[in-house]
């Protein structure tokens, strides 16, 4: 996997202009660059982001629901609390970045690269995800039930209590992953890659997915 890009080497680098922050319902924000601060409470609702750079900003609470962000770059950004549901992001990139108690239900990501970054509490619950990596990333108490997970990869990255329940795999690689501990939905990964060391470790779950009960002869019925 290529290493993160620098704010320099995006092709659209010398057209940024700085962002006051100021966001509004349906707004077009073209090669901005949101340098900083803090965001509160913001209304982005169906915004769009486009060919723009986020460095070191903090987006607390806020609405974007059903806002677009198209070949965006974000480095060290943290968004807590905020409305992130519907949203639609395509050639994307986030490097550091932390996501803390997240509605990002529905959302739609493609060809979009995590590098580096903290999911902590994110409702990812029927969203749509084709050709994502998350690239040594931890991802903990992160919820992808009924999600549609296609060519997604986790090298790195620690997946910690992460459920799956009725998702929906294809060509998803997990092999790479250094911590696979999925609280729900095993019989979900049908579509997934694992090592034969990962099957061992997640037999008990698979079994019990399956409702079979695993007891050796002379352990009592």
């Amino acid at each position: 996997m290529a290493p993160p890009r620098q704010l320099a080497d995006l092709p659209y680098a010398s057209h940024l202009r700085p962002f006051d922050g100021t966001t509004a319902d349906g707004g077009d924000y073209d090669t901005v660059h949101v340098d900083g601060g803090d965001i509160d409470e913001a209304d982005g609702r169906n915004a769009r982001f486009i060919e723009s750079a986020f460095s070191s900003v903090t987006f607390t609470g806020g609405r974007y629901r059903g806002a677009r962000f198209n070949d965006v770059w974000l480095d060290g950004v943290r968004w807590v609390g905020t409305d992130l549901a519907d949203t639609d992001w395509l050639d994307g990139e986030l490097i550091g970045c932390v996501l803390a108690g997240l509605e990002m239900f529905t959302a739609r990501l493609h060809r979009v690269t995590f590098h580096r970054c903290k999911f902590e509490s994110v409702n990812a619950r029927a969203a749509k995800l084709r050709g994502v990596s998350f690239a040594d990333c931890l991802l903990r108490d992160v919820d992808f039930s009924g999600a549609a997970l296609t060519e997604v990869t986790f090298p790195g990255s620690a997946l910690e209590g992460v459920r799956f329940g009725k998702a929906r795999m294809a060509k998803v690689d997990l092999r790479d992953a250094t911590r696979l501990e999925i609280s729900d939905g095993h019989d979900a990964l049908r579509g997934a890659t694992i090592t034969g060391g990962q099957l061992m470790e997640l037999a008990p779950m698979f079994a019990d997915a399956l409702g079979i009960t695993v007891r050796d002869r002379g352990t009592g019925r």
